[in-house]
């Protein structure tokens, strides 16, 4: 497929990176080509005509995988997400530079799917500042601590997308949404800036009870519980678990150390 003389056909290897491009299906590759041919020899309108396409980038090669900006929507947002393409689920890609046809890359219609239709989650360290401070002066009563306790339950039960785990100086956050695919009935929740909503309320808690002011780190990212509940907590009601790794909370940690170095 795809010997047209106009049309490069690139190896795994040779994605082009920090370039537009785009993912498609491998199901629609016969009448992709079809409709590229006829483009191409005047006798036919855009290819683009055929099929859905998703927006990326690709950021970095390795042997077995692609490190992939994906943009959900560029209609009216424009927000990406790192996601890795397997060399397992990469078919072909190709372009014609000579007609700015960009990249399309086809990939397996399983990966695909599951990458529209999987949750996305939002995760964030919430950390009050000068703790130590106010610990020596003895402003961090019991009474307070638990004070705040219940402000953050009120705040908790009015959002109830979000998981909470709440620490008497930080909370820990994580809110999930779905993307989404035009033939699914998978329902579309894109909103991640969820979270930031949630700060003005967590800062004025703080500042009302203890009078300590906050800040947040925030990261994004796939989720491999994805077809699980926000959070689970076991029978024993002893095992809290926020159904994620613990990788985007690492990175929030890194992000704190970096900002505070700086």
């Amino acid at each position: 497929m795809f010997e047209h003389p106009q049309i490069q056909v690139y190896a795994f290897e040779g994605i082009p990176v920090d370039q537009d491009l785009c993912l498609m299906d491998e199901k629609w590759m016969v009448e992709f080509e079809a409709a590229l041919i006829k483009s191409l020899d005047d006798e036919g309108d855009s290819a683009y005509s055929v099929g859905y396409y998703s927006a990326a980038i690709a950021r970095a090669l390795d042997c077995d995988h692609i490190e992939l900006s994906w943009y959900p929507n560029r209609i009216d947002r424009f927000h990406q997400i790192r996601v890795t393409l397997p060399r397992s689920a990469f078919i072909t890609c190709i372009a014609s530079w000579q007609y700015d046809y960009d990249p399309v890359i086809f990939v397996r219609g399983d990966w695909l799917c599951s990458l529209h239709l999987r949750s996305h989650s939002i995760f964030a360290l919430v950390d009050a500042i000068n703790v130590k401070k106010a610990l020596a002066s003895g402003v961090l009563t019991r009474s307070k601590l638990i004070e705040l306790r219940d402000r953050i339950d009120e705040i908790a039960a009015k959002n109830p997308s979000v998981a909470f785990m709440s620490f008497a100086d930080s909370i820990l956050l994580k809110s999930n949404y779905f993307v989404g695919q035009y033939d699914s009935g998978t329902k579309y929740t894109y909103e991640p800036e969820r979270i930031l909503w949630l700060l003005p309320e967590i800062r004025s808690a703080y500042a009302g009870v203890l009078g300590l002011d906050i800040y947040a780190v925030i990261t994004q990212g796939g989720n491999e519980y994805y077809d699980d509940a926000l959070m689970h907590l076991s029978r024993s009601g002893n095992h809290f678990s926020f159904n994620s790794l613990g990788l985007p909370f690492a990175q929030t940690q890194a992000i704190e150390h970096s900002a505070r170095s700086n």
